[in-house]
């Protein structure tokens, strides 16, 4: 940081930028506080619906698996064809805290009550009736693990920045900052003693003066 010209002016101007500097401080460490507060939050639901997946992903294999094992195949692809739907996702921009990021959104629920899956007059087995809730549940956990997924990195990167500007502003601006405000004080006081000095020098050879002068009458 380039010293400035050491004047009273500029010290005061110098005071102000470092009080400036330490609210900047304390507003981004605020702000990291409220955006790990919220990276936490987020993040519980989201491991959850991690190890929910692979739970639900291991459990609907084994009753697909029994299913093809005891209906054939074919049974199974006919009652597939039956339930299958189309799921619409819509992706939103969402703000927290000024941070925008992705999300999505979806209207039908992921798991359906057999009655909406649409096997007509006969019902599956219940391994495949376990096999079909288990994968519209696993649907649902790989939907919030992608709710969750936009907005944990994108806190993720905002608290990783609002660090380097906190560290920036402590270890760089305000140590560079009250170096130039001692430096500058200390020269500002050293000029006034010597003026002081001047002064009172100044001032005992006029008083000599004067009584040179009494004297000499």
């Amino acid at each position: 940081m380039a010293m400035i010209h050491p004047t009273r002016t500029n010290l005061l101007m110098l005071k102000e930028k470092r009080r400036s500097v330490m609210n900047s401080i304390g507003i981004l460490k605020a702000r990291k506080q409220a955006l790990i507060k919220e990276f936490l939050a987020a993040s519980t639901p989201f491991l959850r619906s991690r190890d929910d997946i692979k739970k639900s992903y291991g459990r609907a294999l084994r009753e697909l698996a029994l299913s093809l094992g005891r209906e054939g195949k074919d049974a199974i692809g006919s009652i597939a064809a039956a339930t299958a739907r189309e799921f619409p996702i819509e992706v939103k921009e969402k703000s927290i805290w000024g941070l925008k990021y992705k999300d999505i959104a979806y209207h039908d629920a992921p798991v359906r009550s057999p009655d909406k899956r649409g096997y007509g007059e006969y019902g599956p087995t219940p391994h495949v009736e376990e096999g079909i809730a288990l994968f519209e549940k696993l649907l649902e956990n790989m939907l919030q693990i992608a709710e969750f997924e936009s907005k944990l990195k994108r806190l993720g990167e905002e608290i990783v920045k609002t660090t380097r500007r906190i560290k920036v502003l402590e270890e760089m601006v305000l140590p560079g900052l009250k170096l130039q405000i001692r430096t500058i004080g200390q020269y500002i006081s050293e000029r006034e003693r010597e003026a002081f000095y001047r002064l009172k020098r100044v001032k005992g050879i006029l008083q000599k003066k004067a009584e040179a002068a009494k004297g000499g009458r």
